[in-house]
């Protein structure tokens, strides 16, 4: 086969794209992130080997969370870039071991290549399916994911000036496990609760970054209609970016618009100073192209998640930072100090027209924990009172499938005595709809992007604190979680973690569960796939 990737939930036929990924990445952007990863781990090995204080590691420590990074699903397309990253990774793990001087370091931390050539013969034998146990290889790959996950969280952290060097620690631990051939299931399973774990590390940080600098969210009404401005969109999950972009078009008559996960980004209250940010552009991320030619402006990618776009007027209008890329389209980068300069961006709205109208009105969302713990009071009455029977988590990821349309439905059909608390891009699926309040609740309470599932779990442990529960699979809580990139793996980890159990993950089991592991997670954790809506709301209503 020409490559093998099953890290997202739309892998094909759910075993695995060999030809071409279906998020529309190349054989060779798929070899090459193999080879960036087994890059990453070669510097764990020598690392750990080494015994190295990630404290001394820092170009190191943030080259491995953006390598980790770009190769997550629909973030970076562009080989070139992943070749340019593969040689400066190769250039820093050179550095590090002449530096330390270790003998006897394994394949990951010797091998050099030096043509793009010579970068795919190697990729084509140290990628996923180089490790021949079905199960090893499960939990390797559910670690890897879990870790890809983690560094992009820690990574947004990062660039608002926070960092813990424990998750360094622990990330060069797990990479350098990963490519040790004797560890054994029972090593790899302790493995995947760690990642866990930290990943609750990490997304509290990055919660602790986010509010430390751009205040708690609150709750906020975010237009959907447009006005008759030049204007940019910001997809994506990096604050730091949309911060700099509108402090640069302030003032420009250049209006600012986010779309997918960035939509969150109006419940901080820091960024409610801007005139010019005006509101949401379109849903989520599986339709921006055909919502991207109706927009006429420029589109700023500071994350994942992109599609590779059929126009090429479009594609003409797609700039990408961070850890994000894709061939043909301008890459900003930043100085020393993460500046950016989005002039060109701007100075290509100026001259576009003004975005066509998709849809009008308004979204209510910014209930993280901060948010509903100060309507504790009025939660808890509704509960006791029995107003409120049953809180649903249905966080997670939006995607094409149209077996996605579940969510939709399942949310339509819940009784009207439920709340459901969603983050992430899953909202999409029902955060339109008109599904009313309980005594001045909304019944959907969207917490923010993805990482910002965290809330949800600050949220049940001060429930289960408030409640005086022992244990928080007794709280009214039902989990009914939908998942498509690694973003969700580490959030599922942490949830598995924090002692959650009997969590539905849809819309299909992942691809990279082989059996045997799929077996352990359904008994030691009541891992479950979905049903019908009917029967699930059944099932969760009666436990």
């Amino acid at each position: 086969m020409s490559m093998f990737c099953y890290q997202c939930q739309e892998t094909a036929k759910n075993t695995g794209c060999i030809i071409k990924g279906v998020c529309g990445k190349t054989e060779e952007v798929a070899k090459l992130q193999d080879l960036l990863m087994y890059t990453c781990k070669g510097i764990a090995h020598i690392v750990v080997k080494g015994g190295i204080d990630a404290d001394t590691l820092s170009e190191i420590n943030h080259n491995i969370l953006t390598s980790l990074f770009m190769t997550i699903t629909n973030a970076n397309f562009d080989d070139n870039a992943i070749e340019k990253q593969i040689t400066k990774m190769l250039t820093l793990r050179d550095g590090l071991k002449k530096t330390i001087g270790i003998a006897d370091l394994n394949d990951a931390a010797l091998f050099n290549v030096e043509t793009r050539d010579a970068m795919l013969t190697k990729a084509a034998i140290v990628g996923i399916l180089a490790t021949d146990n079905e199960d090893i290889r499960s939990l390797k790959e559910t670690i890897t994911y879990g870790l890809k996950g983690l560094a992009a969280y820690a990574e947004h952290a990062v660039n608002i000036g926070k960092e813990d060097t424990a998750l360094y620690t622990f990330i060069y631990k797990a990479l350098d496990v990963l490519q040790n051939d004797s560890a054994s299931l029972d090593d790899l399973l302790a493995l995947t609760l760690e990642t866990g774990e930290n990943g609750v590390k990490a997304m509290a940080l990055l919660d602790d970054a986010n509010t430390s600098k751009y205040g708690n969210p609150e709750i906020t009404e975010v237009n959907i209609g447009t006005r008759n401005n030049p204007a940019i969109l910001i997809s994506g999950h990096d604050l730091t970016d949309l911060e700099q972009l509108l402090e640069q078009t302030a003032g420009t008559d250049v209006d600012v618009y986010t779309h997918g996960e960035m939509l969150p980004a109006h419940y901080y209250p820091a960024f409610k100073k801007y005139d010019n940010f005006v509101g949401n552009y379109g849903n989520s991320w599986w339709k921006q192209v055909g919502e991207f030619e109706t927009f006429h402006g420029p589109i700023l990618f500071t994350t994942n998640c992109i599609v590779p776009p059929k126009s090429e007027e479009v594609r003409g209008r797609i700039f990408t930072t961070g850890a994000s890329g894709f061939p043909g389209c301008p890459h900003i980068t930043g100085d020393a100090n993460g500046k950016k300069d989005f002039s060109a961006i701007i100075a290509m709205a100026k001259k576009l027209p003004a975005p066509e109208a998709i849809e009008s009105g308004s979204i209510v969302g910014g209930f993280a924990h901060n948010q509903v713990l100060a309507l504790a009071d009025k939660v808890v009455d509704a509960v006791k009172s029995g107003a409120v029977k049953k809180f649903f988590v249905m966080a997670g990821c939006d995607g094409r499938m149209k077996s996605r349309e579940y969510y939709t439905e399942f949310a339509e059909k819940l009784p009207k005595d439920t709340i459901i608390l969603t983050a992430g891009c899953a909202k999409y699926r029902y955060n339109k709809l008109k599904l009313g309040d309980i005594g001045g609740i909304p019944r959907v309470l969207d917490a923010g992007q993805c990482n910002d599932s965290y809330s949800l779990a600050v949220i049940a442990l001060k429930l289960k604190e408030v409640f005086g529960l022992v244990d928080i699979n007794k709280l009214p809580i039902a989990y009914n979680i939908a998942w498509y990139e690694q973003k969700a793996v580490i959030v599922l980890l942490a949830l598995l973690f924090l002692g959650v159990k009997n969590i539905h993950l849809g819309p299909t089991l992942p691809g990279f569960l082989s059996p045997n592991v799929a077996k352990v997670l359904v008994e030691k954790f009541g891992i479950a796939g979905t049903g019908t809506v009917d029967e699930d709301i059944t099932l969760f209503m009666n436990n």
